[in-house]
């Protein structure tokens, strides 16, 4: 349902500063696909959601999203189908507005109306209904400024915003490192039940090896803009965290490195 043929990508090309960020990259990402990606600092992991997500063109090679050729696509028509969430929980909330009108917003990017005269009451109670599932009370909160909620609060909501209307494609960028533990665990377990009920194909970046083999179907691992391993099934399912490290340790010799076990 995604496939990247030869991404390439270098930022300052010509000058000390030019980085080589997407060297070469081929993937192919199956329908229902749950995969977790993990790699050192500057590996190119959120650049490569940048490119997917339409943030900027790449200088060779061509995005596939459902047999439709997105290269070239902007980063706000591939928004209807392409959920995203950042690290930072005050990304992709609007602070001044309410829980009802971040969801209205979704709503109409999703394409499901045009004009705010078109989300109707029945649409009020759907946000509502769906607000209930976070079991966090935020149901009655609903005409609440976003920027009065804690972190993990709003990141739920934004969870519920790029799901709302279930996406092809969803991009998870480290979603839960900003929070506390319990926050953390709260909106990965949120994550998982959404992707699974709703069967979203989802890509995770995180810095959590431990998480990135317990979770999905398939772990990716980057190093200099490169996929350097590609793993899955009941492979996936015997390794260790002490596993991959091991098997890691020679093409991963970066101090730069910054992965944890837990």
């Amino acid at each position: 349902m995604l496939k990247l043929e030869h991404i390439q990508k270098t930022f300052n090309p010509g000058t000390l500063n030019e980085k080589h960020a997407l060297d070469a990259i081929d993937l192919e990402v199956h329908d229902g696909d749950f995969i977790t990606i993990v790699g050192s600092n500057g590996a190119g992991k959120s650049t490569l959601f940048n490119a997917i997500g339409g943030n900027f063109l790449c200088d060779e090679g061509r995005i596939i999203l459902d047999d439709q050729n997105i290269t070239f696509t902007p980063e706000y028509k591939r928004s209807k189908y392409i959920g995203r969430l950042f690290q930072d929980p005050m990304k992709g909330t609007a602070p001044h507005m309410t829980i009802q009108e971040n969801l209205a917003l979704a709503y109409l990017r999703a394409g499901k109306a045009r004009t705010f005269s078109r989300i109707t009451k029945k649409d009020k109670e759907k946000f509502q209904d769906i607000v209930a599932q976070l079991g966090i009370g935020l149901e009655n909160r609903m005409d609440a400024p976003v920027g009065t909620l804690s972190g993990g609060q709003r990141q739920s909501l934004t969870l519920l915003m790029a799901t709302i209307v279930p996406p092809k494609l969803l991009l998870l960028d480290e979603h839960t490192a900003a929070l506390d533990p319990s926050a953390a665990d709260n909106i990965m377990s949120l994550t998982n039940r959404i992707v699974k009920e709703n069967g979203i194909t989802c890509l995770m970046v995180t810095h959590n090896m431990k998480m990135a083999l317990e979770t999905g179907n398939r772990m990716l691992m980057m190093h200099q803009g490169k996929i350097i391993y590609d793993v899955c099934g009941k492979e996936k399912a015997r390794l260790s965290v002490e596993d991959l490290m091991h098997r890691f340790h020679d093409s991963l010799n970066d101090d730069r490195i910054v992965l944890t076990e837990d």
